[in-house]
């Protein structure tokens, strides 16, 4: 299993998950419930129940670059360009707009 850290300004504010069956998409529950709390998405709305899709959700394929920007991290961190959880993990830290996606190690998984 894979794991990573949604972030909006620097606030996480959901997991993202890939396993066996597939991907899934939780927020953070006490972010959820704040007033005030923005979506990731609005194909992603706030709600407590976790999303699950067997592909990658398009908003978070979306944040991964294309064209020769994708073609220079292929190259350099040696990625396979049908690995999108690899790709959003390696490439999508430092995002434009305020969603940030980080990862989180085996080891710090609770």
């Amino acid at each position: 299993m894979r794991k990573a850290a949604v972030k909006i300004e620097d606030h996480i504010v959901g997991w993202l998950t890939q396993d066996e069956l597939g991907y899934h998409f939780e927020y953070e529950r006490a972010y959820a419930v704040k007033p005030g709390a923005r979506q990731v998405s609005l194909t992603l709305p706030l709600r407590e129940e976790k999303y699950t899709s067997k592909v990658l959700f398009p908003f978070f394929d979306g944040l991964i670059p294309e064209g020769w920007l994708l073609d220079i991290a292929e190259k350099n961190w040696k990625l396979n360009p049908r690995d999108r959880m690899g790709l959003l993990l390696a490439c999508c830290k430092d995002c434009v707009g305020v969603v940030s996606i980080v990862e989180v190690k085996e080891e710090e998984v609770p």
